[in-house]
């Protein structure tokens, strides 16, 4: 599990990388202002827990074969992550099935409701042609 988070230009974003089994889940947690040391730590406690266990959408990652690492190329490859934006592409094709799935759930929500509209509102036209009729 990792947690990264950056400045997206107008927000603070922390990005939440689950990788179990070569599928990796991702989610997206907007914090806002720039968080403090203590908010994050609330976030990691109460928070990402649940935002983790919400995920379903996954991505396969070819893992790479663990070498043993110069020291000077650990501490060049840890100043890579901190200057970049700290989002993986396999991360952001996560996130984007994730948006997608998210949408289409919306989608169908909102044409239910849109047809449970309609439905009264029809419902309603005949109860008002019917009482128009009574009596006559």
């Amino acid at each position: 599990m990792k947690l990264t988070v950056y400045h997206d230009g107008q927000y603070w974003v922390g990005v939440l990388e689950v990788q179990e089994q070569g599928k990796l889940k991702a989610a997206r947690y907007i914090f806002g202002t720039e968080p403090q040391d203590e908010e994050i730590l609330q976030f990691v406690r109460h928070e990402m827990w649940d935002l983790a266990s919400g995920l379903s959408q996954e991505v396969a990652v070819k893992l790479s074969e663990a070498k043993k690492v110069s020291p000077k190329r650990l501490a060049r490859q840890a100043a890579a992550e901190l200057r970049g934006k700290g989002v993986s592409s396999y991360a952001q094709d996560a996130l984007q099935l994730e948006y997608e799935k998210r949408k289409r759930e919306k989608q169908a929500h909102s044409k239910q409701q849109q047809e449970a509209a309609l439905a009264r509102k029809r419902e309603l036209k005949v109860l008002k042609a019917k009482e128009k009729h009574r009596g006559h």
